[in-house]
């Protein structure tokens, strides 16, 4: 049966494991270490959360490790329950459990985490971004504004992206905008401050583009280890403004279920970490 990985933040309860009866020797730095690269090697890891055990138990410490894929998480509990790993006790495995009333809206991954997942799925070179749009409309809103008398302190930068995301071994681009304003004060910031803060904004707008063309792309793990990709516009509402700057702009045929065999490549980077809440499995 085929495995869909989407660009989202991982939250269903079998692509997490909760690990305890960690040794309280090393350092949570140090476990937190251990456990990445001994769970890594099962397949791509989104986040390894590192926590001491609470007062009343004895000194040690557990752990919550998020994957993207539950296949990959359900090979790492099997292999690694009750072994030793890299301490010289055994370690207990569990697939996390999740009351059923509870109910997570699905998060976006950001555009690092996207790089990260797309370079891990099809390869470092197995796919491009290419910028359309980079527009700064902060100077239309200066221009509405010139006929007014009164000087604005306050000065709103704000940035348009538009870019597209290539797969060309699977005949597939995924367009994503992105919209960034950040207010900055004229009077009390000075000039190299107004610069950095204009090459932040025009990063996160890249970003925040990068990020909107990846979700409308759903990986899909065959049994045999092949990819595919499947491709789903978007069919939220678009901002007036962006969709007018997108009008004729963007035109990205795809054709969803393009299959083509590739290799998986690791990709390991800094992670971050996101709250979530949990409970433990009950212990054998």
């Amino acid at each position: 049966m085929a495995e869909l990985v989407p660009f989202a933040v991982p939250i269903e309860s079998d692509k997490t494991l909760l690990v305890w009866e960690l040794s309280s020797g090393p350092t949570a730095e140090a476990l937190h270490h251990s456990l990445f690269t001994a769970f890594s090697q099962f397949g791509l890891v989104y986040s390894v959360r590192v926590f001491p055990n609470a007062a009343v138990a004895h000194p040690g410490f557990y752990a919550v490790i998020k994957f993207y894929s539950a296949r990959a998480a359900h090979r790492a509990q099997k292999a690694c329950d009750r072994k030793q790993l890299f301490q010289k006790s055994p370690v207990k495995v569990r697939l996390g459990t999740r009351h059923k009333a509870v109910q997570h809206q699905a998060l976006a991954l950001n555009s690092s985490k996207c790089q990260e997942l797309a370079n891990y799925y099809f390869g470092f070179n197995g796919w491009s971004k290419r910028i359309i749009k980079l527009q700064e409309l902060s100077d239309l809103e200066e221009r509405e504004n010139e006929d007014s008398m009164v000087p604005l302190p306050k000065q709103s930068l704000k940035f348009f992206c538009a870019l597209e995301v290539v797969l060309p071994s699977y005949d597939c681009r995924s367009p994503g905008i992105g919209l960034v304003e950040e207010t900055m004060d004229k009077v009390e910031e000075g000039p190299l401050s107004f610069l950095m803060k204009r090459k932040t904004a025009q990063k996160l707008a890249i970003q925040k583009a990068l990020s909107d063309a990846f979700q409308k792309l759903l990986i899909v793990v065959l049994e045999s280890g092949k990819i595919a990709v499947e491709y789903r516009p978007s069919e939220d509402i678009v901002d007036v403004r962006c969709e007018e700057e997108l009008h004729g702009l963007i035109q990205v045929p795809c054709s969803p279920w393009k299959q083509y065999g590739q290799e998986e490549e690791e990709y390991l980077s800094d992670f971050s970490l996101e709250e979530e809440e949990f409970r433990l499995p009950e212990l054998d």
